[in-house]
């Protein structure tokens, strides 16, 4: 497959600056793989292609605040911080991006907060997209963590531009994150509501657990026109033993599994044994999922509206076929369906 292949024009206003008023009242497309049938649903409806003895995968990693607004010293240039990942907690070493790149050097100087009262040194940008900040901080590690992330600004995605308000903290996450680690939500969550969760409960469909936490990597544009040739960046994966038995019991016992999101199925797929059952892990994960591709876990998937030429879009394409996709945006943007993460959701059966 070719990085062409996945490219469609969208139009500007179809990219969703804010999110549906209630979470379950998002539209839904679903998606029929053998009847190749289209329909137009209201998310909530999710519930009624499932049953007893079903199961969903949810990611439950949970968004920490990793936007960060600071000052270039000497210049006072504004410099926006985006924390990627924790290298060391005793040195007090992040990877980030710095926006403008071009004007942070080794050596530079940024502070944050009003009273300045944070600060960080660039030590290192060697790093391929990005830089390493060490962080001065005069106090425990847990006073340091509690003042970052009392800085840090919920990491909406570029694409909206508005800046964060109050319903943002909330909405770009999912009701059941657990485990802080993402920079990014894992937005097919974001539909399910309380309510719904409780509708699963009582018709009997049980939840797995696993949690990956959302890096950059999931997002960054494909560069090369040989997917084959594409590399993801690595994201930190964990599947319990609990998570395993819910899964496999379903999958020996025939019934449907449903992977809620694409990292949710990136996960799963990460971990799978040669008889096709799912096992316990923990570690990283760089897996990149294009048509063609042989799914071994889940049956059926729900996910966003993905933008062109994303790896996002790539894997829903190897889900559902690349023509049926492509049919399927087509009539999503003629129909005015909302895209990206705080958009509207496709479920694939």
């Amino acid at each position: 497959m070719k990085l062409s292949q996945f490219n469609f024009e969208l139009p500007e206003e179809r990219l969703a600056e804010y999110p549906a008023d209630h979470r379950d009242e998002s539209r839904l497309m679903v998606l029929d793989r053998k009847k190749e049938t289209i329909e137009h649903k209201t998310f909530k409806d999710v519930v009624s292609y499932f049953g007893e003895g079903d199961a969903f995968v949810f990611n439950n990693t949970k968004v920490f605040p990793a936007r960060l607004i600071g000052n270039k010293e000497k210049t006072g240039a504004r410099i926006e911080v985006f924390l990627l990942r924790e290298l060391s907690d005793d040195q007090r070493l992040w990877d980030v991006l710095v926006d403008p790149a071009r004007k942070i050097r080794i050596g530079n100087k940024l502070y944050f907060g009003d009273d300045d009262n944070l600060v960080a040194e660039v030590i290192d940008n060697t790093t391929s997209r990005g830089r390493t900040l060490r962080f001065l901080y005069d106090g425990s590690y847990d006073e340091f963590r509690k003042a970052l992330f009392e800085l840090g600004q919920t990491p909406l995605p570029k694409f909206i531009k508005r800046e964060e308000e109050s319903f943002d903290k909330e909405r770009y996450q999912t009701i059941y994150a657990k485990h802080e680690g993402a920079v990014a939500a894992p937005t097919a969550g974001m539909h399910f509501s309380k309510h719904l969760l409780k509708r699963l409960e009582i018709k009997g469909i049980n939840i797995a657990e696993i949690t990956m936490h959302v890096g950059l990597g999931t997002f960054n544009p494909v560069e090369v026109e040989d997917l084959s040739k594409h590399k993801m960046d690595s994201e930190e994966l964990f599947i319990n033993e609990k998570a395993c038995e819910i899964i496999n019991g379903a999958k020996a016992n025939k019934k449907r599994i449903c992977a809620v999101g694409t990292t949710s199925m990136r996960g799963i797929e990460s971990s799978v044994s040669s008889v096709r059952t799912l096992n316990p892990y923990s570690g990283w994960t760089h897996k990149f999922i294009f048509p063609p591709y042989d799914f071994r876990i889940a049956d059926s998937m729900i996910t966003n509206f993905h933008t062109p030429k994303s790896t996002l879009l790539m894997m829903a394409s190897a889900f559902a076929g690349p023509d049926f996709i492509k049919e399927a945006y087509s009539v999503a943007i003629k129909e005015k369906y909302n895209f990206y993460s705080y958009g509207d959701a496709m479920l694939i059966i």
